[in-house]
């Protein structure tokens, strides 16, 4: 895709065409910024099952014009039974199978939440308009996408003895391939009884008694009262100032405020042209600063050590930025850890906007498909530590650390932006080189997605925490990145999945909406 989507009347922006059709449809119906989010949040949880599922957690941050964003928690915490104890004799939580599955899911409650919010606006569309899609999908099929079946046959060891994974996502006992049609007839009947019965049902009906009754059964500590207990919250979200635009992330226990302090850092060293020495060291370097800040201060809201928005503050960024060396690069022995997740935009006709992200955590999460009702379900609590210690310490209702980070930026002039990427690591990095090209540099938004990126550490199972390249970058430019002593690694691809499923969306004063999506996934902006 090279040239950036223009429309007047809503657009919704998704890493798989058919959540964001599915977004654009309720659009087209009258529905709200939110209403076609839930609706692309429910297809794309059956069309791309590895990147998120129904037991994840997700994250939004909604913008009505005129108003202050407004942020949703939707992570859930770890279960009560979820203590050292449990795991007793273990080194570290186990990454997959019914131990993995230690956190309650918050996607569903989100969605709830995100519903509440958008009840202020008007009438409302009923559940049954908003997840008619993912139940078709759910039902008929739909088409395996090419990063499902590499990311099934990398894992198969694994996630085969994982209890009811081979019955949901292997076709006949194989991988299915690209193109093969999977379908998910128990998720289509759990979405049913969601439409039917509310949304509320996932945590206090009959359809949260079966799958805390399968959890039990299976081994992990996820129980019916954890299921009661939880509920979605509304958060202050942090912000940058910069000099042309206010900057909205996520607070604890997400990652954003590492998104906010790259551009932070970034705008006090902007280099004259994007793309070249300056612009790609100079936001690596910041990377590196943020992300050190990060893993010092970033876990469960009640636990952090210090005022996140702190840490954001004019004094502190022109600190951070003058530690940076312009011209050689910060030794790196960084270890991050992988994710996966998804990335979605939408605005409406209206102005609102809403930029939201689900995820499972690992690819198919902890493997564990549910028997009754067919729901995936995360391995997000494997970031917990079994050392007490530990800042990031596992015990019963702690919030596990997210690299979960919508963004959303309010301009001077008017326009506003949501944009975010799935990738763990790589997706403050991508936010970066999404908003720094389009906002500072003033490329078009999809030449902004579309440019070739970068990821320092590592992401989607890799162990290798250099810098990582796409090799459309001039051979020049990965030179002297190297002189300037970055570890680098060219890849192969001229578009990597590595480099996650990047997304963006410009509302102009005037009610033009500029949409663009990442060549690099299976997605589409759909427009009204």
């Amino acid at each position: 895709m090279l040239h950036t989507q223009r429309s007047y009347g809503g657009s919704c922006v998704a890493p798989h065409h058919l959540a964001a059709s599915a977004g654009r449809d309720v659009l087209k119906q009258g529905g709200n910024a939110v209403e076609a989010m839930v609706a692309a949040a429910a297809a794309i949880a059956v069309v791309y099952p590895h990147m998120n599922a129904l037991g994840g957690d997700g994250f939004w941050l909604i913008h009505e014009p005129g108003k202050p964003p407004i942020a949703i928690d939707a992570c859930g915490p770890a279960a009560a039974l979820a203590s050292a104890d449990f795991y007793a004799g273990e080194s570290h939580i186990p990454e997959r199978g019914p131990q993995a599955a230690l956190t309650m899911a918050g996607t569903i409650g989100g969605w709830q939440e995100a519903l509440n919010v958008a009840s202020q606006w008007g009438t409302a569309l009923p559940l049954t308009t908003l997840l008619a899609d993912a139940i078709r999908h759910a039902d008929d099929g739909v088409a395996v996408s090419q990063s499902q079946e590499a990311l099934t046959a990398k894992h198969l060891a694994r996630l085969s003895q994982s209890p009811g994974f081979n019955e949901a996502f292997l076709l006949d006992g194989k991988v299915p391939r690209e193109g093969e049609r999977l379908r998910q007839p128990r998720l289509a009947r759990t979405l049913e009884r969601l439409a039917s019965a509310g949304l509320d049902d996932f945590y206090r009906g009959e359809l949260a008694a079966s799958m805390a009754q399968d959890l039990a059964a299976l081994g992990s500590p996820l129980r019916l009262e954890d299921f009661h207990a939880y509920r979605a919250q509304q958060v202050t979200p942090l912000q940058v100032q910069l000099q042309d635009a206010t900057l909205y992330n996520l607070p604890a226990p997400t990652q954003g405020m590492a998104s906010l302090m790259i551009l932070g850092i970034y705008e006090r060293l902007k280099a004259a042209e994007p793309n070249g020495f300056e612009h790609l060291h100079g936001l690596i370097e910041a990377t590196k600063r943020a992300f050190m800040l990060r893993d010092s201060h970033v876990t469960d809201p009640q636990r952090v050590p210090a005022p996140l928005q702190s840490l954001l503050s004019a004094e502190r960024l022109a600190e951070e930025a003058a530690a940076i060396d312009p011209a050689s690069a910060l030794h790196w022995p960084h270890e991050p850890a992988p994710g996966d997740t998804i990335w979605m935009g939408t605005v409406d006709s209206q102005g609102r906007s809403v930029s939201f992200i689900q995820s499972i955590y690992w690819e198919f999460g902890s493997g564990v498909v549910l028997p009754e009702s067919g729901v995936l379900w995360q391995n997000r609590g494997i970031s917990f530590s079994l050392d007490p210690n530990h800042l990031r310490g596992l015990a019963p209702g702690r919030k596990p650390f997210h690299t979960l980070n919508p963004a959303l930026a309010l301009f001077e002039d008017g326009r506003t932006m949501v944009y975010g990427t799935m990738g763990g690591e790589g997706q403050p990095q991508t936010q970066a080189a999404v908003f720094s090209r389009y906002a500072l540099h003033g490329m078009p938004l999809q030449q902004a997605v579309t440019a070739p990126r970068w990821l320092l550490g590592r992401t989607w199972g890799e162990t290798s925490t250099n810098l990582k390249l796409e090799a459309r970058f001039d051979d020049a430019l990965v030179t002297a990145l190297a002189t300037a002593g970055h570890d680098v690694e060219v890849l192969p691809e001229a578009f990597s999945d590595t480099m996650g499923h990047a997304g963006g969306i410009v509302r102009h004063p005037d009610g033009l909406i500029e949409s663009a999506h990442d060549p690099r996934s299976n997605g589409g902006a759909a427009s009204v």
